[in-house]
Parts: structure tokens; sequence; C-alpha cells
């Protein structure tokens, strides 16, 4: 099981670009496929993993070892998914100090810059229709959650307000505590 994961998070920390939004949809994927979570264990872990402090991608790995292994999955989780940035930038700064500058280079990462943009929107538009439609793929009969289209409604039109009023972004932690608040609120109800 540890070398699994090991093994399974360096797969998604090798060939994931974009930072951990980025990471999303493959972490999902290779969970689902080796059933470690359901689809809603995984999207609790995202809300969790993105509440806390760090990056995304290292939460998730962190919390998924975890409750695959404790705390030796945690850490060949963890370990796995930050060993191919880590070498990466490694070399990079220890022999090409001016790779950045290479109009190749350049190119390449010009052209990866959709595909990450493609990947945080499907990874978005997942979970939208998850929490709110209780779909997952196409053809998944709808059970639709109007709790979670009321939480989602209340956050982002208190969002827009307070930016419109301010003329400032409202801080993510007073809205992950609104939606906190929310959750207990219609759902204990």
């Amino acid at each position: 099981m540890l070398l699994d994961l090991f093994l399974t998070f360096l797969k998604i920390g090798a060939v994931s670009f974009g930072g951990g939004y980025g990471m999303i949809s493959l972490i999902r994927e290779e969970v689902l496929l080796h059933g470690w979570l359901t689809e809603a264990e995984f999207m609790n872990f995202i809300a969790v993993s993105e509440s806390t402090p760090g990056p995304i991608a290292v939460n998730m790995a962190t919390f998924i070892g975890s409750s695959q292994a404790g705390l030796l999955g945690s850490l060949m989780a963890t370990l796995g998914v930050i060993l191919p940035s880590f070498i990466i930038i490694l070399i990079i700064a220890s022999i090409f100090t001016n790779l950045l500058k290479l109009a190749g280079v350049k190119w390449a990462l010009s052209g990866v810059k959709p595909v990450v943009a493609g990947l945080i929107t499907g990874t978005g538009l997942t979970m939208l229709l998850s929490c709110i439609l209780g779909t997952k793929t196409i053809g998944t009969p709808i059970s639709f959650d109007y709790k979670s289209l009321i939480i989602f409604t209340v956050v982002f039109i208190t969002a827009n307000v307070y930016n419109k009023l301010t003329k400032k972004k409202i801080s993510p932690i007073l809205l992950i505590i609104i939606s906190a608040i929310l959750g207990i609120l219609l759902y204990a109800l």
C-alpha cells in the first residue's frame, strides 16, 4: 500500500502542470480508480485541503495518504507528489539558469497554459455538478441539492456585494466560515 501511494502520487507530481488546482483532476482520477475514496469523500477532502494552510495538492496527498495508511501513508503520498517538482527545480536552478529565456521553453509553456486552464475549469465544473446536481458524469441521474445551491448563491452574492461596496476582495477565510455556518444551519435542520 505504501509503495502504491508513493508511486501514484509520484506519477501525479511528474505529469502535472499548473500547480495544485491543475492536479485535482488527476488526483481524483487516480483516487477513484484505486477505490481509495468515494466521490463524496473526495469532495470533502478538497474542501478540507482548500481550507488548511499549504498547497492544495500537497494537502490532498497528505490527507489521502493518511486515510489509507496512517502517518506513513501521508508521508509517502506527500513525498511522491513533491519529489518531481523538487528534482526539476533543483536541476533547473543548478544547470539551466537562463532556461526560461529560451524561445523553445517559452513556446512549450505557452502551449501548456491552455491545457492547465482546461483542467482547472473541468475540475470546477465537475465539483459544481457533483455538489449541486449530485451527478458525476453525463447520463448520471440528477438529484438536485437545493441546500448546496443556497450556500453557493449566498457566498457568491456576499463576495460580489462586498467587492462592489468596498472595492476589495473579501477574505477567503471569511467565505469559508460563512459556508461552514450555512452548512451547519441548512444540513443540521
